[in-house]
């Protein structure tokens, strides 16, 4: 790899607005992967866990590009690997991440991963898809669903994370702005989940009225 192959960076107000709408996707991707491997692993990811995995994300961003990478993110198929195969080392990770290293700097050892059949892929992509849609149920089943706000807000939001991939083409007409935030079913999911929690939870009547039960306990 070749830094800067492209030629130099430039800053520009446009760009920089987009790409920081993409680090916001990109943040919410790695923190629902970084939820879901603690389930997996029975360590619970707080908040200070997930601010160290954003800052590694963030390194990891800053310097890809630097070689011709994209913005990057945790791999969520990596956490159904976990879950699959129980192996929860951070030296198995590291030695893997070494081995991705070597593949990427001698194209000719990449050539030799390439020779895997695609259906072997596929069949592997099916229960590793699989186990993080089970992942993701498990966190669903203790928000509380017994609630029809909750639910509500867990079927609009999962409605709007599908429609990117039922219906591409859906966002056509928005501003380009508008495509880049909604064109990602994660970032529209998690706009919404947000937006609906923030109504329903936190504003109007339900925020009054939960406000002396708060103050009393």
């Amino acid at each position: 790899p070749t830094p800067f192959a492209f030629g130099a960076p430039e800053f520009q107000p446009a760009a920089i607005l987009s790409l920081c709408i993409v680090m916001l996707v990109l943040m919410t991707e790695s923190s629902a992967g970084m939820l879901a491997l603690g389930e997996i692993c029975d360590r619970r990811a707080d908040a200070r866990v997930i601010t160290r995995g954003l800052r590694t994300d963030g390194l990891a961003t800053l310097v890809g590009p630097v070689f011709g990478g994209f913005p990057t993110s945790a791999f969520a198929q990596n956490v159904g690997v976990v879950s699959l195969t129980r192996v929860r080392s951070r030296y198995v990770v590291a030695v893997a991440g070494a081995t991705l290293l070597v593949l990427g700097a001698f194209p000719v050892l990449g050539a030799v991963v390439s020779l895997v059949p695609m259906p072997v892929l596929g069949g592997a992509g099916i229960v590793l898809f699989g186990s993080i849609a089970v992942s993701g149920i498990r966190t669903l089943s203790e928000a509380g669903l017994d609630d029809s706000s909750n639910i509500i807000l867990v079927a609009v939001a999962l409605g709007a994370g599908i429609i990117p991939l039922a219906a591409p083409t859906f966002y056509a007409e928005f501003p380009a702005w508008a495509q880049t935030v909604l064109g990602s079913g994660i970032s529209a999911g998690a706009i919404v989940a947000v937006a609906l929690n923030l109504f329903f939870h936190h504003l109007g009547t339900r925020s009054r009225t939960a406000a002396p039960a708060l103050k009393s306990s």
